[in-house]
């Protein structure tokens, strides 16, 4: 009885013994910590990528059970669905105008705010301020009644002598150039990015170059843009994939329509009507994968085409 006592007593010690080695241990700490996030991506992450995956192979319409139907969504995106090659147009046209114009802004005012001016800290926080509330509901809403036919736009031309009554959101001319002044108009994050990198440019570069006689635009093309086609680069990459991404002006300004003639039918609005209009799920998610592939390779090209204008000074490019 005693021995048999003292057995389970070992018993106990041992595992409380392992129990604190185990809570002594450095790495659980860090388990702790990082759980929430670790369950968040497996959770909100990684199970909804795997089931669009599953649910790209099958006519899921969020009512019934769904059935494997193969490759028949990616068979209908490329060859019966006429309205997604549309959809294909608009978004590649938004997103390689507005782009290249939100980083040439962006550089441009970085530049100019890099001066040590008078209340310099005052107009970054301004220019920075469109891109925390520029993807909300209410400046869409604000969009559409400066580009309407009675809007802001309008009114200033008018104020001016020009006679303009034109509906610049609902003219299937210029819808769609709307979207691309707001994104324009968002232009703050990249701004701060490139603000943070012409600072980590040494002057002495450009007093050298000034000593041997380079004006300001060979300054800029010579030293500036070497220097901090890094930089570029990972601005590039960021808003190429946001840009691809965008909802929210397209739905509010088109009221979920993508019109006028479909001329603001963005990638991702054609894939909520596809989903959550027609509960085409299935097929909404098919859409999902093919968008992640071109995203995937755009960057990719991008990040192959680096080594011919990208350069590093610790490799002395």
């Amino acid at each position: 009885m005693n021995l048999a006592k003292a057995n389970i007593n070992e018993r106990a010690v041992g595992r409380q013994s392992r129990l604190s080695k185990f809570l002594d241990n450095d790495h659980v700490v860090g388990y702790v910590f990082t759980a929430p996030f670790i369950l968040g991506f497996l959770i909100f992450t990684l199970f909804p990528i795997i089931s669009s995956l599953y649910y790209s192979f099958t006519d899921y319409n969020l009512l019934d059970a769904p059935n494997v139907v193969g490759f028949e969504n990616y068979q209908k995106i490329f060859t019966d669905d006429q309205k997604i090659m549309k959809s294909f147009q608009v978004t590649f046209t938004y997103v390689f105008l507005s782009v290249p114009l939100r980083l040439a802004f962006a550089l441009i005012v970085a530049m100019l705010l890099k001066a040590a001016i008078r209340g310099v800290g005052f107009y970054r926080s301004a220019y920075y301020l469109p891109s925390l509330i520029g993807g909300s509901v209410a400046v869409s809403i604000m969009w559409t009644q400066i580009f309407g036919e009675k809007g802001l736009l309008n009114s200033a031309l008018g104020a001016i002598g020009i006679d303009a009554t034109t509906n610049w959101i609902g003219n299937p001319g210029t819808a769609l150039y709307t979207l691309i002044a707001l994104s324009v108009w968002q232009f703050g994050s990249s701004m701060l990015i490139f603000l943070a990198g012409l600072k980590n440019i040494p002057v002495s570069y450009y007093e050298a170059a000034s000593v041997d006689g380079a004006g300001k635009l060979r300054q800029f093309f010579q030293i500036t843009l070497p220097l901090l086609s890094p930089i570029i680069l990972f601005n590039l990459i960021m808003q190429t994939i946001s840009a691809f991404m965008t909802f929210t002006p397209a739905y509010i300004i088109s009221r979920g329509e993508g019109g006028p003639l479909d001329n603001t039918l963005l990638f991702s609005l054609y894939l909520y009507q596809k989903a959550f209009r027609f509960f085409s799920m299935g097929y909404a998610s098919a859409m999902a994968w093919v968008m992640l592939i071109i995203i995937a390779v755009i960057t990719v090209t991008i990040f192959q085409t680096s080594k011919f204008w990208v350069h590093y000074e610790s490799k002395g490019e």
